[in-house]
């Protein structure tokens, strides 16, 4: 009857959550008490040796593990068990026992310093108790976030499949019309380039017929100005008054060199001065261009400067009717000092005069129908272009690993910031991280997409970007992503543990587990 009547006690405890001391010697956990028996030898859990039992927790280290001092500091290299009822057991340095300081929430580390402890495992309990339920309702709520992600995914993801295999179908009419519409502007162009090709040719003789009347009239001008005594010859004498056609640069135009000019000939008549034109045209200089002189441009600021005399007058000293009477004086003398206007009629430049006339009637309506088909396949080709753009894009999209069940795919083309008192970082999913500096300044790359870098277990817990801007005399700037649960997608933390290797926190609804249910029930009794 005794025994049952222990049983039920002790069951009516458990019960109760009423902890129970288990009698073992202090310090050890009670999944080593097997190993603690009084009524035996202890051996040292090393094997290393073994001693009678009442040398365990005697205050001196027999063992070279320290497993004979569980409860007191005579190991250095010994550890002690804290119960901690109502909260986490745990284990301490075997240094730290009764040295004044509570370790643990239930004082049972310091059993003979004297220190005065309080016993605050419930209150911690309590606490860890409502952070894991507050875990447990985020998890739960950014699990179901996590459903409805992945619902959306995979309809997004089959909606884009769908769409690549209509626009692959576009495409190929598409690339149909493009070859189309080749086909007919080079049609169009052949005729356009053979009109134009003719109406240049023409343009071209038309030129060197205008160029050779200029060179006629040239000649003909020259040879008057040459022709001082007006006999009809142009001599050696009056060849030499233009120093300017002297062969050797010298200076001087000689009688010899002169005569050489004329073909060896003392006198030329016009019939034969079209040999010697050919040949001293490029350097001759007319003489009715040398009597004009050159216009003198005057700056717009020395025109508009007005005459200042040699006394000049305090502004504040002129009144407002001799203002007026100068006005009227200057715009009388203005008018006197301007010559009658002379009705020049504008000469062409020698770009106007060579400038190709415009098309005729016929070469610009073949001009205007090949354009017509080249704007046609332009367009045609532009909209292939951005087709194939589109389905390149989506393509790509479609093969990023966005998780098992497509839950991150959500995170694809956005970004996500965090300011700091320095800088703005930026965190674009699947793309790359920057750096800004808040108040102005050029951007920084601190990594471009690489791969998922968790765990064996779950490598979508970690987010790896590299080869960002290289640090001065360093490698090039790296980061890594952590992911954890939360309802909401955001940047909570960032910093950069080592030089150039930056490390972010980011809480998403993806990485959310389908919850467990959790015992939040008091740890009364798991020392039983």
């Amino acid at each position: 009857m005794t025994c049952i009547h222990l049983l039920l006690t002790l069951v009516f405890a458990v019960s109760l959550g009423t902890p129970v001391e288990i009698h073992r010697p202090r310090g050890v956990p009670l999944t080593k008490k097997p190993f603690y028996e009084e009524n035996k030898p202890f051996t040292c859990l090393d094997g290393s040796r073994t001693i009678p039992f009442d040398r365990v927790n005697d205050d001196y280290c027999d063992c070279k593990d320290g497993s004979d001092e569980p409860g007191t500091a005579a190991c250095p290299n010994g550890s002690f068990h804290c119960t901690n009822a109502g909260y986490r057991p745990t284990f301490i340095p075997s240094s730290r026992i009764n040295d004044g300081i509570c370790d643990c929430c239930d004082t049972t580390d310091e059993y003979n310093s004297g220190a005065k402890c309080e016993n605050t495992c419930k209150e911690l309990g309590r606490k860890e108790r409502e952070v894991l339920q507050k875990m447990a309702e985020i998890t739960k709520e950014g699990f179901l976030l996590k459903q409805q992600l992945i619902e959306e995914a995979k309809k997004g993801q089959q909606e884009k499949k769908v769409k690549v295999t209509d626009m692959q179908e576009n495409k190929k009419q598409l690339e149909e019309k493009v070859e189309a519409l080749r086909t007919v502007k080079e049609t169009a162009e052949q005729p356009e380039k053979e009109a134009k090709e003719r109406h240049l040719k023409a343009w071209e003789e038309q030129k060197a017929a205008i160029r050779l009347e200029k060179d006629k009239a040239k000649m003909a001008e020259a040879f008057l100005e040459l022709d001082d005594n007006a006999d009809g010859f142009v001599s050696v004498s009056e060849l030499q008054s233009h120093a300017e056609l002297d062969p050797d640069a010298d200076g001087t135009l000689t009688e010899t060199e002169a005569q050489g000019l004329l073909g060896g000939t003392e006198q030329v008549d016009t019939s034969t001065f079209e040999s010697v034109w050919t040949n001293i045209k490029e350097k001759y200089h007319s003489e009715s261009q040398s009597e004009e002189p050159a216009p003198v441009e005057t700056p717009p600021e020395e025109v508009r400067e007005p005459v200042v005399d040699n006394e000049p007058y305090p502004e504040e000293d002129v009144s407002e009717e001799e203002d007026e009477d100068d006005d009227e004086e200057d715009d009388y003398h203005e008018e006197d000092d301007k010559a009658p206007p002379t009705v020049r009629t504008p000469e062409k430049s020698q770009d106007d005069e060579e400038a190709m006339p415009p098309y005729d009637a016929e070469t610009q309506i073949l001009i205007d129908a090949a354009q017509k088909t080249r704007d046609d396949f332009e367009e045609a080709e532009k909209a292939l272009r951005e087709m194939e753009d589109q389905i390149r894009n989506i393509e790509k999209e479609l093969s990023f690993d966005f998780g098992p069940n497509a839950e991150f795919t959500y995170l694809y083309s956005q970004c996500y910031e965090l300011p700091t008192s320095e800088y703005i970082y930026r965190l674009c999913p699947f793309n790359r991280v920057s750096q800004k500096p808040k108040y102005g300044g050029s951007e920084t790359n601190l990594g471009s997409w690489g791969s998922w870098s968790g765990p064996e277990n779950n490598k979508y817990l970690v987010m790896k970007y590299e080869q960002g801007t290289g640090c001065w005399q360093g490698p090039n700037r790296s980061t890594t992503v952590k992911l954890t649960c939360g309802k909401e997608t955001v940047v909570t933390s960032t910093s950069e543990p080592s030089r150039c290797e930056y490390l972010m926190e980011f809480t998403t609804p993806a990485v959310c587990q389908e919850p467990t249910n959790i015992d939040l029930s008091p740890h009364g009794h798991e020392e039983l």
